[in-house]
């Protein structure tokens, strides 16, 4: 090691272990990862605990709707601005300090007490994870220099942040059937304090040595904008056009509007906007959001119907969907070698295809499909996940300078969470669309057949007071209704992700993942 160059960054004080191979950097990934797969995980695994919680808390609709949604709202809207703040103050500061706030509120929302304090705790759960998500990303770039390790670091930290979708019900699953719903929570802390203590040791500081105030305006209007965005493609979803959806598009779109234009004129921007216009950069931010849309709102869809359509319990509909993390997490460690080998273009318009073709086999999908039929979707679609996810987030990170490796991050895990959400909110307005104008058998009381159009899980619940003769033809109704929705969105699904891989085969043309610097 002694005998490589030592090079120094513009005055970057950081930039003399550029050349070295810091001892540790392995355990270093690993800790970093084992808090992705966390806040990933974060996302998916209260769909399971949600009957348990409704049950002991007693939340309205509404407030079980922010109960959900309300973290994916913050850190979507947080991303940007941690990601710059990260680059500012110290990306290991922000990741220890937000490791553990993120622990200490995992303790809030597991004994919350009342709706408004558990959609309160979900709210600052997901600022902690908003300040995680980008820092552990833009790290990586500093603890490997030499450009095949980072891209195998990228691959497991890729595969680990795709996986996490699949691996929450699995998780959610087992702790759901032997303890009780606030247990889903306090798994974070054991991990968040094994972070803290390796990232102390091991982790190396690294930040924008030039980088300029934070501008909080430009802050309120990230935050505004894309909260008012997810919120009304959440709620589009959920009750169709409304007064609401129409205002919050208005003002998140005005916000999102009016923070592209203050970057383009402030001298040190949270987030260049001049980075867009790398056509490798953009065709890898929109290939990792609907890489992401894809897995997120077949995962979402699925755990429902193995549950309530095939009679799953939470760890078995759990245990289903594993192949999607197998494929994703084995993909994403093999990524950057084979987007070596051939070539960038091909493997995210590959993987991209494969998740459209295995959405596409589920336009023939029944109540009673066997499970190596979905199984082997599932498979298909995490190695998709996998291949695409990686790849463009190894884009991402090399496209830009040093300085400005937390912004990008977040730009990548901006599409990530915006991915999530529209994946569940689009696939799932074509399914509650569908789901709700199915007919009510005969003898169904008005209050019983109002709670089973809203959801198959509130039919499957309101039948319960009927006689069993007609409790199972409102359940079998409701089934099919459910699947023929689910058809349908996954056609629709399947014809935009192979859209997007004709899209991103153009898009990613000459992109290469070198020896060096990505070459343009």
């Amino acid at each position: 090691m002694t005998t490589e160059t030592v090079r120094h960054d513009k005055g970057n004080e950081e930039s003399h272990t550029e050349g070295v191979r810091r001892p540790g950097r392995w355990l270093a990934l690993a800790a970093l990862v084992l808090a992705v797969l966390l806040v990933a995980v974060d996302a998916t695994v209260l769909g399971l605990a949600t009957p348990f919680l409704s049950e002991d808390l007693k939340p309205t609709g509404t407030q079980l709707l922010w109960i959900g949604d309300v973290y994916s709202f913050v850190i979507a809207g947080l991303l940007v601005s941690m990601g710059s703040l990260g680059d500012r103050i110290g990306r290991k500061r922000l990741l220890l300090v937000g490791a553990a706030a993120f622990g200490a509120v995992s303790v809030l929302n597991a004994y919350a007490t009342s709706p408004e304090m558990m959609i309160a705790a979900r709210a600052l759960l997901g600022v902690a994870g908003a300040t995680l998500m980008p820092s552990t990303l833009a790290l990586i770039r500093n603890l490997f220099h030499d450009p095949r390790e980072r891209s195998l670091a990228i691959g497991v930290w890729g595969a680990m942040a795709a996986a996490g979708a699949a691996v929450g019900p699995v998780v959610g699953g087992f702790l759901l059937e032997h303890f009780w719903w606030g247990s889903v929570f306090l798994i974070n802390l054991p991990v968040m304090a094994v972070l803290v203590v390796i990232g102390v040791k091991l982790i190396p500081e690294s930040k924008n040595p030039n980088p300029g105030p934070w501008d909080l305006p430009s802050v309120a209007l990230s935050l505004v904008g894309m909260i008012g965005v997810v919120y009304a493609i959440k709620e589009l979803a959920s009750h169709g056009p409304t007064v609401d959806v129409a205002v919050a598009t208005l003002v998140g779109a005005g916000c999102l509007t009016g923070f592209v234009r203050r970057q383009l004129t402030l001298p040190a921007p949270l987030l260049d906007m001049r980075l867009f216009r790398n056509r490798g950069f953009s065709g890898a931010v929109l290939a990792d959001l609907l890489t992401i849309l894809g897995l997120a709102g077949l995962v979402f869809f699925l755990s429902q119907f193995f549950q309530l359509v095939q009679g799953c319990s939470p760890l078995e509909a759990g245990l289903a969907e594993l192949p999607a993390a197998i494929g994703s997490v084995t993909a994403g460690l093999l990524a950057g070698r084979v987007a070596r080998r051939f070539s960038v273009r091909s493997v995210v318009a590959g993987g991209l295809a494969a998740i459209g073709l295995a959405l596409a086999v589920l336009t023939a999908i029944g109540q009673t499909t066997a499970y190596p039929v979905l199984g082997a979707s599932l498979l298909v679609v995490g190695v998709g996940a996998g291949l695409a996810f990686t790849v463009t987030a190894d884009v991402i990170l090399s496209s830009v300078p040093k300085e400005q490796a937390g912004a990008a991050s977040a730009v990548s895990e901006t599409a990530y969470e915006l991915g999530a959400a529209l994946g569940i909110a689009v696939l799932g307005s074509i399914v509650t669309g569908v789901y709700r104008g199915f007919p009510t058998p005969l003898g169904i009381p008005s209050d019983v057949a109002a709670a089973a159009h809203d959801s198959l899980g509130g039919a499957v619940e309101a039948s319960s007071a009927l006689a069993p003769d007609r409790a199972g033809a409102l359940v079998s109704a409701a089934q099919e209704a459910f699947v023929d929705g689910l058809r349908i969105a996954a056609g629709v699904g399947a014809a935009v992700l192979l859209a997007t891989a004709v899209a991103a085969w153009f898009l990613l043309r000459d992109q290469k993942l070198a020896d060096g610097a990505v070459e343009h």
